[in-house]
């Protein structure tokens, strides 16, 4: 895999770099699939702004409720675009009692009411759906959830905070600068064993950690891609998502056709290429011949080896993570070494999953490989999830099921859980591997600070068939011997046609919304004052935090829909100390609104230039590079509830999480990247004329952190806002954003 960081011009569909006589690039970039479709969908006239209108949204069953709950408080009457809502995450009602199907019956109602769509528990995980029912080439898809690519059937998809797809519901936009395009051209073809998720981990490898890609569109192009099928190219393009891009989109050919002929939607194809002499801003070159079978090891899918390479040296790189984990988790005891043994390195469980690993090849290959076979009945086990019901009925009626169970897997329903930590959750220092999309500090379930913790290591489904087939032992799926069966795919829709619910431009004004005793709506948050007081609650000195370390997945997340309840486990798995100090800065503020500001706080802000009466006291998060991961926007609304009215970093791993914080009223600051930080929690940053500043564009401000040895001046950089996300930050959060609008009406 080769980057090149310079523009290049696609002529005649080969790569040209440092081309001549060509138009400029402003020009011929409008000549990308990227830019064809986005201009399509762009209401606006700046160029170099997008105001995109989607053709329509998905939501799975942690993220729905809330979206529907700011939608209706904002003012929404019904569904203006097809709105699919799965329930694919939260789908283990013995969890949280009742409050978990007390949503999925929220959500048939909210469908009734509003004209959704609403997928059952269990029926399908959102983005097969999203890929069997709404993907159409030329259009445009927004989801709550990370992973909304569906580039490879030539639908850009955008996965972005809830709050964003509110605002589609009410009919606004979603708002970015026009991103740059990356081309990934593609050449060759993957060697037999090597699957897609081989081919997407080298990809994150190879671009993550140097933000090669971040916030642009990977287009990929190539006469390698007709050597790819359908299954193939969605597996790799799902974990683009990991790149830190911000979406996806690729040529389509008569595969792509195929697939749509086959799932009864003909009409959705349409044959899409660059235009000759298209301009990209960087390139990627893609040779699928030279991709081995990959692992990447805990605690991000970039962290990835040739699993050759592992097995050569797995006794030093186990160290290694053991040391990296031992220091971000000193209570824990933690043994990864003892994995090694005279035969290799075992692993305790496997898990094919989701999204990205429960696609109907995937399934037929690994089951291929495990015919006539044993997992064995040690402590390896093997869990299959085929992504939708289609799929799963396809591969009962053919067999396939029966020979992954008579090998000793367990085949289960479609369902997000492995993949956040609601499901197949290791043993204490298990090493589980897993055809799912992320491997995250915790991601797989375990709670470090009960002294819990295990680890997930990414493979293809062909890698972790073959390591099933040899009782556990890591394998390459390139080193084994094996015939897959020719078992074409037969799509059946009966299962959506029985029980999915397509209520489109069927809304029922009297239809009344089921509200459980766990759905509650939003606390009051109050509008910006003009000074801030903050104080430093939570300081993170890792690279990279992710979205799942600033509020849990797993079955936290059953109180998704009581922002209240969910609020108590913000940061829980890494500053456990962070919600009670939260709290008590809250009562501060409480305080200070009533008259009685506590003489400390009183103090500074006196000898700042503020007054009680112009300057909130609020909680402040700091961390290098927050947010990589989820789109939940629970990330930063649990933030604000507790009373936070600003990150500090010094960048934002990705715009969603940036996006969220602005929505949520969270100020994101940035400090320059030479800055030191080395403040700690208790320690304040005192922000002057805040509100002045977000009024009149100004995009740096000058305040002073006051710390135990003293006090020391911080300029934060308050860059790239829009209109409206100052007016948003100004009023609060985003509903009270509309709240405004609704009553100036």
């Amino acid at each position: 895999m080769k980057l090149t960081n310079k523009g290049v011009y696609l002529c005649g569909g080969k790569p040209v770099v440092d081309a001549v006589n060509m138009p400029e690039p402003d020009k011929a970039r409008e000549g990308t699939l990227a830019y064809k479709i986005m201009r399509a969908h762009d209401t606006g006239e700046d160029q170099k702004k997008l105001h995109i209108r989607f053709d329509a949204l998905v939501s799975h069953d942690i993220t729905y409720v809330g979206i529907i709950q700011t939608a209706r408080a904002s003012g929404m009457t019904e569904f203006p675009i097809p709105y699919a809502m799965t329930n694919c995450h939260n789908s283990l009602c013995a969890v949280g009692g009742t409050i978990n199907e007390d949503d999925h019956v929220f959500g048939l109602s909210a469908a009734k009411k509003y004209g959704g769509i609403f997928v059952p528990p269990n029926l399908s995980v959102i983005h097969m759906y999203a890929r069997e029912a709404l993907a159409t080439c030329g259009n445009m898809i927004l989801g709550s959830d990370s992973h909304t690519r569906y580039g490879a059937l030539g639908t850009m998809g955008f996965g972005e905070g809830g709050a964003e797809l509110v605002k589609q519901l009410l009919c606004n936009t979603y708002d970015v600068d026009a991103p740059e395009v990356v081309l990934v051209h593609v050449t060759g073809a993957p060697k037999k064993g090597v699957g897609p998720h081989d081919v997407a981990l080298a990809l994150v490898k190879a671009v993550f950690k140097n933000g090669f890609v971040k916030n642009k569109v990977l287009e990929f192009v190539g006469e390698g891609i007709k050597n790819l099928t359908i299954d193939f190219r969605n597996g790799i393009d799902v974990m683009t998502t990991e790149t830190s891009c911000l979406s996806s989109i690729w040529e389509t050919d008569e595969v792509v056709d195929e697939y749509y002929k086959c799932h009864h939607r003909e009409y959705a194809y349409e044959p899409m290429h660059p235009d000759e002499n298209a301009y990209y801003d960087a390139m990627i070159e893609l040779d699928l011949g030279e991709i081995e079978c990959m692992i990447a090891l805990p605690f991000h899918p970039s962290n990835a080896y040739t699993i050759h390479e592992f097995q050569a040296n797995a006794k030093q790189i186990l160290a290694e993570l053991e040391t990296t984990a031992k220091e971000t988790y000193p209570t824990c005891d933690i043994h990864l070494q003892d994995k090694v043994t005279d035969k290799g390195v075992l692993a305790d469980q496997g898990v094919i999953a989701g999204c990205a690993g429960g696609l109907y090849e995937n399934l037929v290959e690994a089951a291929s490989i495990l015919k006539n076979n044993s997992i064995g009945n040690e402590y390896f086990g093997l869990s299959v999830y085929p992504g939708s019901q289609p799929v799963g009925l396809a591969l009962a009626k053919n067999g396939t099921t029966a020979e992954l169970m008579d090998a000793g897997a367990v085949v289960k329903p479609a369902f997000c859980g492995p993949c956040f930590g609601a499901g197949d959750v290791p043993a204490n220092n298990g090493l589980s591997i897993r055809h799912t999309t992320r491997n995250f500090p915790n991601r797989e379930g375990s709670k470090p600070k009960d002294g819990q913790i295990s680890f997930v290591a990414l493979m293809d489904a062909r890698s972790i068939a073959a390591t099933a087939k040899n009782g556990g032992i890591i394998t390459a799926a390139t080193d084994i011997e094996y015939e897959v069966e020719d078992k074409p795919y037969v799509y059946d829709p009966t299962c959506y046609e029985k029980r999915v619910y397509q209520g489109f431009a069927k809304e029922n004004p009297n239809e009344a919304l089921r509200l459980g005793p766990n759905i509650t709506d939003w606390p009051v948050m109050p509008a910006l004052s003009e000074n801030l007081l903050l104080k430093l609650t939570a300081v993170i000195n890792d690279e990279v935090t992710t979205t799942d370390e600033l509020i849990p997945s797993g079955e936290t997340s059953s109180y998704r829909s009581n922002p209240l309840r969910l609020s108590e486990f913000t940061l829980s798995r890494r500053v456990p100390s962070y919600v009670g100090d939260a709290k008590k800065i809250m009562a501060m503020d409480k305080l200070r609104l009533e008259g009685n500001c506590p003489k400390a706080e009183l103090d500074i802000i006196e000898q700042n230039g503020g007054k009680p009466d112009n300057t909130i006291i609020a909680s402040v998060l700091f961390a290098k590079r927050p947010g990589d991961g989820s789109a939940r926007e629970q990330a930063a609304s649990c933030q604000k509830v507790l009373g936070s009215f600003a990150n500090i970093a010094y960048e934002y791993c990705t715009k969603r999480y940036r996006s969220n914080c602005i929505n949520w009223g969270v100020i994101p600051f940035t400090i320059d990247s030479n800055v030191e930080f080395p403040y700690d929690n208790g320690d304040y940053v005192f922000v002057p004329a805040i509100k002045s500043a977000l009024e009149t564009g100004k995009e740096q401000v000058e305040a002073m952190v006051i710390a135990k040895d003293g006090s020391h001046p911080i300029r934060l950089n308050i860059k790239n806002l829009s209109e409206i996300d100052r007016q948003i930050l100004l009023d609060g959060c985003l509903m009270n954003y509309y709240a405004r609008e609704k009553k100036n009406d």
